[in-house]
């Protein structure tokens, strides 16, 4: 007969709340899928000595030096990516709605400018999850975001227009930056460079992605790993005031 008493309980909710800040902690990244089969597994693991499962438990033992050892070596860029993360949080939560109507509204007419005159563009806008790995990686600015320069940026003849732009807040955080490719293997071999960055970028973190076609001039979303082709402006911008909590 299993002797349960309330010390046991109290080690219960202490273990059960260390998994809820571990799961919150890596919230946002790819990692929390392994993370959460992971914690079923040792939850299988604590049944199985509960109930002296002598196989299972066998099992566990063999396994649990690795499992630590390949979460880390799979997962160590959303890991380094979480320990950022920790403590801080989009300047997104403190914008009013007024606000995020406005940054909607001028990113959603720049790249109405931008599809009419088939230029290509990636726009990243920062939500929960901070950008600020992939900021490093091109030029720093710090803009009020406006329509036309955005169109700027990604005209032509701009030293700026490869690369994804970066909206931390209402600013324009910066330009050039290198988004990480998604490797996907059912995706349409129609999508470009910039398309397959925009859904690795969005596979990694919680940021929504807006995508004109160079060849098209096409208006395209990717948030969540999800990608969302055809769009009209209106669209658009009625999307992103809703990603952004307007």
């Amino acid at each position: 007969m299993i002797d349960f008493n309330w010390v046991d309980l109290i080690d219960i909710l202490i273990v059960s709340f260390l998994i809820y800040l571990i799961i919150k902690f890596f919230k946002g990244t790819r990692a929390v899928h392994m993370l959460t089969g992971l914690l079923m597994v040792v939850f299988l693991a604590m049944i199985a000595y509960i109930l002296d499962l002598s196989a299972m438990k066998w099992i566990v033992r063999g396994l649990g030096d690795l499992w630590i050892v390949v979460f880390v070596i799979v997962f160590q860029p959303e890991i380094r990516r979480a320990l950022t993360n920790l403590g801080r949080s989009s300047r997104i939560d403190y914008l009013l709605k007024e606000d995020i109507k406005r940054v909607a509204s001028e990113v959603s007419e720049a790249v109405g400018v931008l599809s009419d005159k088939r230029m290509g563009a990636l726009i990243a806008i920062e939500r929960k999850v901070t950008l600020e790995a992939y900021i490093r990686t091109g030029i720093k600015m710090e803009a009020v975001v406006s329509s036309d320069l955005l169109v700027s940026i990604f005209s032509i003849y701009s030293p700026l227009h490869d690369g994804a732009v970066i909206i931390q807040g209402e600013q324009i955080v910066a330009a050039k930056s290198i988004l990480p490719l998604t490797d996907h293997p059912d995706l349409s071999p129609s999508l470009g460079t910039r398309h397959r960055a925009a859904i690795g970028l969005t596979e990694e973190t919680d940021a929504i992605c807006v995508v004109v076609s160079e060849e098209t001039g096409k208006i395209s979303l990717a948030v969540g790993g999800d990608f969302f082709g055809e769009l009209e402006v209106e669209g658009l911008e009625r999307r992103v005031k809703t990603l952004l909590g307007a």
